[in-house]
């Protein structure tokens, strides 16, 4: 594997994790998880500073996948978000009681 491989594949890694992680924070946040949306916030900048280090010397197959990351990134996190949410008791409230 050359370096330019190995590169793209650590792009798309790392774009995939940052909307995952960005789509995943939405959700935690607009329903309210305090703490969820605090850990993930450290998901959010570890894969920042990957795309820091590896962006901006990118170039062909290292561009094609810091974009092909991205839309597989979002739809993993809403499926995601939807499984957590039927499978862990941390999502589940009864009314009035406050959330994590």
């Amino acid at each position: 594997m050359t370096p330019a491989h190995t590169n793209a594949a650590l792009l798309l890694l790392s774009t995939f994790a940052l909307v995952f992680a960005l789509g995943l924070q939405s959700q935690l946040v607009n329903n309210g998880h305090f703490a969820g949306a605090f850990l993930n916030s450290l998901a959010i900048g570890t894969a920042n500073l990957v795309l820091f280090k590896l962006a901006p010397t990118a170039s062909g197959i290292e561009i094609a996948g810091y974009l092909i990351g991205g839309p597989f990134g979002i739809v993993c996190s809403m499926f995601a978000y939807r499984w957590m949410k039927r499978h862990s008791k941390i999502f589940t409230t009864t009314k009035g009681a406050s959330r994590v």
